[in-house]
């Protein structure tokens, strides 16, 4: 029988800063829009909110990296969230005079997810030195990670994002900035990790496009990195119909796709809970292979849903797959790349699958508007199967156990308490 894996204490902070973090990020992702709606019903001035949110990934990602990798990542966290912590105080006071704007809501939104890039990228980095890069402690820690930001942003946060709206403008900003001020002394008090050993001094630009290299020229982590791009593109497209699609061919109103989109973050739950299991069972490189095939079968089940019931079945196996794989990759990336370029290739990662979102969107509704709802559908089923098919030598299980033991020399002790 297998031990239970032991993790630090402070992981028990760094996970309660985090969920914290996350209700709050829950929070203003359903009120955002909505106080971008009280000032405006033009849509290209929502789109242009909506799109500033995810431009610091495309303009900043790698170089975002490369600063990580040179900060003290504990630092990094704590500062930032104290500082997206003050900048949502902009917003609220703003409101409460009554004198918001689409511009400031933009520029807001844009700044909020840059620090998120800072503090995702640090995060992602300090991880894997404060558990010493132990496959198995990684897995347990992003299972129990990424449950609990399912269950905060997906469940908690946009419901009570809505009902603190109907208090006041304001209110869901302060909510927030509370999250992040709280995030910010919890990640304070994280212990200390030894700093990655510093290289030859090199330009910022330079350091970046080594990380960007990494993972180009490694192809396990080239594989771990175009599932999510590809996969980005698939669900994006998947997205921009789904509303569409469920009210026109499912026959269910408003309150109906929200028990939809309930339905696929319970299957996140359940495959984030499930992973390290897959991974004992399969091996990690055919468990990311096999949650990626399902994914795909999901989403052709959508494609063809007679109703909303077997709709809400389909969203919920396609979210088990995601979730299950959201904990997976992650960990195995972290157990396997050098603790000196982690910033920077969880970042260009990250940036690659940021970048192939808006292709997705187009591509949904190019396919919807030139054929029908279901064809973006089929085509999204029809690239996260092929990109399954490619990738699965690239992350087989015997790729994945070479990559293990090559990185196992570098594995560090790390007190318990």
């Amino acid at each position: 029988m297998t031990a239970k894996v032991s993790l630090p204490a402070g992981f028990g902070r760094l996970w309660t800063a985090q969920t914290v973090s996350s209700l709050g990020d829950g929070v203003t992702h359903a009120a955002l829009p909505l106080l971008a709606l009280t000032l405006t019903r033009d849509p290209m001035a929502l789109a242009v909110v909506t799109a500033a949110g995810t431009l610091p990934w495309v303009l900043f990602g790698v170089l975002g990296g490369a600063l990580v990798d040179r900060w003290d990542r504990r630092r990094t966290m704590w500062i930032t969230d104290a500082g997206r912590a003050a900048l949502l105080a902009v917003p609220a006071v703003a409101a409460a005079f009554d004198v918001l704007t689409v511009p400031l809501l933009a520029v807001v939104a844009f700044l909020l997810a840059l620090g998120g890039l800072f503090f995702d990228t640090a995060a992602t980095a300090y991880l894997p030195d404060l558990l010493g890069r132990d496959p198995a402690r990684l897995e347990r820690a992003n299972a129990r990670l990424r449950g609990a930001q399912t269950a905060a942003s997906g469940f908690a946060g946009p419901p009570a994002g809505s009902a603190l709206l109907a208090l006041g403008r304001s209110v869901p900003l302060v909510a927030d900035a509370v999250s992040f001020a709280v995030s910010a002394v919890l990640v304070r008090s994280l212990p200390a990790v030894p700093r990655p050993v510093a290289g030859a001094r090199e330009s910022l630009l330079r350091q970046a496009r080594a990380g960007a290299s990494y993972v180009f020229k490694d192809r396990l982590l080239l594989g771990l990195a175009l599932r999510p791009a590809v996969g980005n593109v698939a669900f994006l497209a998947v997205e921009t119909v789904l509303a569409l699609f469920a009210h026109e061919r499912l026959g269910i109103g408003t309150f109906g796709f929200g028990l939809l989109l309930t339905a696929e973050a319970a299957g996140g739950l359940l495959g984030a809970g499930i992973a390290t299991f897959l991974g004992r069972l399969l091996g990690t490189g055919t468990a990311l292979t096999c949650t990626a095939a399902i994914e795909g079968l999901a989403i052709l089940g959508l494609a063809a849903a007679p109703n909303a019931y077997v709709a809400g079945l389909a969203l919920a196996v396609c979210g088990a797959g995601m979730g299950a794989t959201m904990v997976l990759a992650p960990s195995l990336r972290q157990a396997i790349v050098p603790a000196h370029l982690m910033g920077r290739v969880a970042s260009t990662s990250r940036m690659l699958a940021m970048c192939a979102a808006p292709l997705g969107a187009v591509l949904g509704g190019w396919l919807a508007t030139a054929y029908d709802l279901r064809t973006p559908l089929y085509a999204a089923a029809g690239l996260l199967l092929t990109m399954t098919a490619v990738t699965a030598t690239m992350t087989s299980n015997r790729r994945v156990e070479a990559a293990l033991a090559d990185a196992r020399p570098e594995a560090v002790p790390v007190t318990v308490g």
